[in-house]
């Protein structure tokens, strides 16, 4: 996420703490400096601006393959450094296997960035109609670089590889927009694609407040790109109390964590941005990147995480757009339980409290990823005929809940039939319609004492809330709760979940956040305790998993958006509309003896601003405009209320 993690000359960069690579078990800390020789280029654009790349390439027997070797290449706005051809980072490339296998490892600082020249800009747009050589975008700054790089780097095979994760994500996808010839394989992971449906800046029209101003605080604008920024603060709250709740309800409507003086002071545009562009305008429409996958010749592998707090969504748009625009085209997706980034820097083999039971990003930086680069830009894995042994399948994800790996000719997958889980009296939850002639559930929603989004105080946005026990919600008097009975037979469901209300609110303008939800049966073994940060703490308490409401999916869904993402619409109090939204996929068994559960509410708080519950611009909403508000969600035959899933059918 730009909120989150990136790629600098092979480490990965947390937007809240510097999180390093996985380490090579075998590989000595010295290994990039004893194997690799570093280079420093500042290339050439078409418009005269010069991109600092960092080269690292194979020394001269360092490697039992002595080449022609691949480029492997990263672009980021997050450095590239360390500068300096006698300087090396303790890795290079996507993964310890890749770079024990030997490729021309190349890092890019972005346009506008750090030892970049050029103008920054947010996602920078794609150009359909380049008129001339000034009009630029990264999918033309990439061709110039290639060009640059099989001119000037000796010992190459003439192939490109481009992988990158979060924004260098996106610089991943928009690299291969009509992309160099040379271009043979690339590996957009969790890539931002379309900011204001799912991904960073806003969920279901609410923005994503906690993420995003932890993230503004350290990523800003640069007074001169050829000096690289000095360090900011991280995390955030920015007061004597590290509790992000408290810190974020004090400050106020987001307006004032903008121009405040103890928040941002008005000194970060991309912040202001971000908070402003409240509706689907033309600020986020040409920084869509999935309108403009075309022209895409290399084989494409697109990678993201079930638990992605930042860019959960961007990695299906992304696959989804390729193929739509690029028929044919060798485009792969695979998704892991993972959070941003975490198949490159964690075992995954748990989150929180939830295991998986296998080190799954091991499996996948060998079986997937590196057999991937090594086929398209080495041609290894292949028969005397020239054949691709095991090729990827088309979807290669993860399924949670029975944690094993699943292949599919097409996500999702075709067999995947629509069901829809529905609300009844009494807190029940299930298959069948409501029959009753009449039926609402109510209760009252208060901006001053919003939902929190975990049960734990914590100073950002932790990844595991997304697996996190929703028991803390369960017992408010602000949160619907509808269960089934214990099921008999495992169910899966795969792709998109699609919440289906009609509501009512005596307010002008609600929230309705709605969690799918895996409840454990009692007799489930207890798990050793963990922290906030998916640390294992040592001595802790084990956590009582019986009974454990592990979240599956949750979203927002403002309901001024219910008709027009442009042109937003105010509710008329009392009166019942509908209120239709689509969460990110996901691909999970509630196993026999669990229940489903979903939870309603109208706050999640930080991690959504809050609604004032009035028809307002909410940044520049004043205090006295945050009103208390009663919610109905309808339940009757005539007005039925749930959610749609796709469900598989079981073996």
């Amino acid at each position: 996420m730009k909120a989150g993690f990136c790629v600098a000359a092979g480490l990965l960069c947390s937007g809240i703490a510097a999180l390093a690579q996985a380490p090579a078990a075998a590989a000595p800390d010295d290994f990039v400096r004893t194997h690799y020789a570093k280079f420093e280029y500042r290339i050439p654009m078409r418009d005269g601006a010069k991109m600092f790349a960092a080269v690292y390439v194979p020394k001269a027997g360092a490697f039992k393959d002595a080449g022609p070797y691949p480029f492997l290449m990263t672009k980021t706005p997050y450095s590239c450094g360390p500068y300096g051809v006698d300087k090396f980072p303790p890795r290079v490339g996507p993964s310890a296997e890749l770079m024990e296998s030997g490729y021309i490892f190349v890092c890019e600082d972005a346009r506008g960035r750090y030892a970049s020249e050029g103008v920054f800009q947010e996602m920078n747009p794609h150009i359909v109609d380049k008129k001339g050589p000034k009009d630029v975008d990264e999918s033309s700054d990439m061709y110039d670089t290639v060009e640059f790089l099989l001119k000037n780097v000796p010992n190459n095979n003439g192939k490109v590889g481009i992988t990158g994760i979060s924004y260098p994500g996106f610089y991943t996808s928009a690299s291969i927009i009509d992309s160099h010839p040379a271009i043979k394989a690339a590996s957009p992971q969790a890539p931002m694609t379309d900011l204001f449906f799912n991904d960073d800046g806003y969920h279901g029209g609410a923005f994503m407040l906690g993420a995003n101003y932890g993230f503004y605080r350290s990523f800003r604008p640069q007074k001169n790109p050829l000096i690289p920024s000095a360090p900011s603060p991280r995390g955030v709250s920015n007061s004597e109390n590290p509790d992000t709740y408290a810190t974020l309800l004090a400050a106020g409507p987001t307006t004032d964590l903008d121009k405040g003086k103890e928040y941002l002071n008005g000194e970060n545009w991309l912040f202001h941005d971000q908070v402003m562009h409240t509706t689907y305008d033309d600020y986020w429409r040409k920084r869509d990147l999935s309108r403009h996958m075309k022209g895409v010749h290399t084989a494409v592998m697109v990678v993201g995480g079930w638990f992605d707090a930042e860019d959960l969504s961007g990695p299906f748009k992304t696959f989804h757009a390729i193929d739509q625009y690029n028929p044919g085209a060798v485009n792969t997706l695979v998704i892991g339980p993972w959070t941003h980034g975490g198949w490159a820097r964690t075992d995954g083999d748990r989150l929180g409290d939830v295991t998986f039971n296998a080190k799954t990003s091991l499996f996948y930086r060998e079986k997937i990823e590196l057999p991937f680069f090594e086929f398209y830009l080495k041609g290894v894995g292949v028969d005397k005929s020239g054949n691709r042994i095991g090729p990827l399948p088309k979807a290669y994800v993860f399924e949670t809940g029975t944690n094993v790996w699943k292949t599919y000719e097409a996500w999702p997958p075709k067999q995947a039939a629509a069901k829809t889980l529905y609300f009844h009296a009494d807190g029940k939850l299930s298959f069948d319609a409501p029959s009753e002639k009449t039926g609402v559930d109510e209760y009252v929603s208060d901006p001053a004492h919003p939902v929190p989004f975990v049960g734990y105080p914590t100073d950002t946005v932790p990844q595991r809330y997304m697996a996190d026990d929703q028991r803390f919600a369960a017992t408010r008097p602000d949160v619907l709760v509808y269960v089934s009975e214990p099921l008999t037979e495992d169910l899966t469901i795969a792709g998109p979940v699609k919440p289906k209300l009609k509501i009512a609110s005596t307010g002008t303008d609600s929230d309705f956040v709605v969690k799918m939800i895996d409840v454990y049966p009692y007799d489930y073994p207890l798990s050793q305790g963990t922290d906030a940060g998916n640390k294992r703490i040592v001595g802790a308490a084990p956590v009582v998993m019986g009974g454990y409401e592990q979240l599956v999916r949750g979203e927002p869904m403002r309901a001024k958006f219910r008709d027009s993402w442009e042109k937003p619409t105010a509710l008329v109090p009392g009166k019942m509309v509908t209120l239709n939204g689509e969460m990110p996929d996901v691909n999970h068994t509630f196993r026999a003896g669990h229940r489903i559960m979903v939870q309603v509410q109208s706050s999640w708080f930080p991690l959504v601003d809050r609604n004032p519950q009035t028809f307002v611009d909410i940044p520049l909403a004043k205090p006295e405009q945050f009103v208390k508000a009663t919610e109905s969600v309808y339940r009757s035959a005539d007005a039925a209320s749930g959610v749609e899933v796709l469900v598989l059918p079981q073996p």
